[in-house]
Parts: C-alpha cells; structure tokens; sequence
C-alpha cells in the first residue's frame, strides 16, 4: 500500500485546532471534535494517520458566539471563510464555514480554483453547526427535506455539476433543481437554509442534527445530552474538547469505532502530492 507522510498535513491542522481551542476557551464558548477527529481522538488519541482533514462542531448558540469573536483572534496565517465570502456571495460551495490555513495549497490552479477565487485552495478545518430537529417524525423529515431542496437549489451556483456519483432519478432532480437555483440570488438560498435550520429552535426537543452538513449526512440525528455539554480527550499531546456522549456519536455515526477499515480504504480524502504547506 502507497505510503503517505501527511506529518505537516496534521501540524498545520493541529495548530488551527489549538487556536479554536484557546479563542473558545478564552471567551467560554463550548466547541466539539466531530467526524473522523473526533474518531481520532477516541482511537489515535490524536489524528487518524492517514486522515488529512479536521472536523468541529458547534451547537447553534456556541458557533453564533465562536462567529462573533474569531476574525479578531486568528492569528495571521489563519481566515475563517464563510459560505458568504464566495465570489463577492454569489457563489456556493456548501453552507460550512471553515478555518482556512493561508499558508497551504491543496489544489493544482484549476479552473474551479480561479472560480471561488483561491478562497478553497487551502487545508481548513470545517465548522458544522448542530442544530435542533423535531421529535414529531413528519415535521423531522419536512426539515430535512427543506435542507435537500435548497441545498440542490444552490448547487446552481457551483462551479459544475458532477453528475457521475447521482443515480439516474436523482440526476434528474438535481439537475431540475439547480436550473431552478440559478434564477434565485444565493443571498436568498442562504437566508431560506439558515430560516429552516433555526426554525424550530425552542428547546422543546431532544433531538440534534447537523443542519449545514451535505445532504447526504442529514440522516445523522444526535440526542441533545450527547452534544450539549463537553469533555476534554486527548488530541497530539493537548487536550481538546469533545461532546459528552461521544461514545454514542462515534457508535451512531460509524457503529464499531474501534475497528479499523480495511487497508486500501486508509487512504487520505485529498491527493498528498498537491498538498504543499509553506512556512
């Protein structure tokens, strides 16, 4: 199996994490270690090897709190993005916002590079915001679906469509939908998607979902104590903080955890070889 040194990969993550880390913990604000960072805390203590990307989250009122203050704290070689920032927002890549690390490059200048600008030819760290779902299941499911919709109205705004991973029916609804999302400014998208993620946040229900996630981790719901208080795990050395019942996020999400996959799947998300970090 090709071998991969991803060592300043994880270092230029790790210490956009450790800027997180100090801003939240300076100003009280809770974040959480998710996806596969927080798979790396539990089974690595640190970043899986062969992983070359980080994941936070944030309940609703803990990342409009991060929002607030991170422009004012990051240190110069670091930028939050926000989904606004794209081609002057006009453009859309998805509704994360990200911590960018200026001093990378992750892609050759392609064509889609020059179209978001070179705002996404850098490591990030991606910022998820967890959400409040309805426990009514009808009202649950017409939340998400509202997410699927607008999210495939927007992709009228990428810079192309990659219809090869779609099934033959959902080529035709993405297709029709981002026709449709073309003649709809994405100021208008982004305020729809916001509206819907924070609709029915009433402290009513306990259930939690990942409401700027692609729609294809919708399906992801949380039960509120799992998320709403943190722990601290150990992460490369440091301590970094992580959801409570992150035992029962890591079983929802990847049922046996601790079971490694098979090796030609330890592959990195991105191509090593375009990945650069300058000093």
């Amino acid at each position: 199996m090709e071998q991969y040194d991803l060592t300043k990969v994880h270092q230029a993550n790790l210490a956009i994490l450790k800027e997180v880390d100090r801003i939240c913990r300076k100003y009280r604000i809770k974040y959480l270690l998710d996806a596969g960072t927080l798979l790396g805390a539990v089974r690595h203590k640190g970043f899986i090897p062969w992983d070359d990307d980080a994941d936070l989250a944030f309940t609703r009122p803990n990342y409009e709190a991060f929002l607030k203050v991170v422009k004012r704290e990051l240190p110069e070689n670091m930028e939050l993005l926000e989904p606004k920032d794209l081609r002057n927002g006009k453009g859309f890549y998805d509704f994360t916002a990200r911590i960018i690390y200026k001093n990378s490059r992750t892609h050759d200048d392609t064509k889609e590079m020059e179209y978001y600008e070179g705002k996404l030819n850098h490591l990030w760290v991606d910022l998820f915001t967890i959400d409040e779902l309805p426990e009514r299941k009808t009202a649950a499911n017409m939340t998400l679906l509202l997410h699927t919709i607008i999210y495939g109205l927007s992709m009228g705004h990428r810079y192309k469509l990659d219809f090869k991973k779609y099934s033959l029916t959902n080529k035709i609804c993405v297709g029709i939908l981002a026709l449709i999302g073309k003649l709809i400014p994405m100021k208008v998208l982004r305020k729809l998607q916001y509206m819907v993620a924070v609709k029915d946040r009433k402290g009513k229900s306990r259930l939690r979902y990942y409401s700027n996630y692609q729609p294809d981790y919708l399906y992801v719901t949380l039960q509120k104590e799992w998320c709403e208080e943190t722990v601290d795990l150990e992460f490369e050395g440091t301590m970094l903080m992580a959801p409570k019942g992150w035992h029962e996020v890591l079983s929802w999400i990847y049922g046996d955890y601790t079971k490694l996959p098979p090796e030609d799947k330890r592959i990195p998300t991105h191509s090593s070889t375009q990945i650069r970090i300058f000093e």
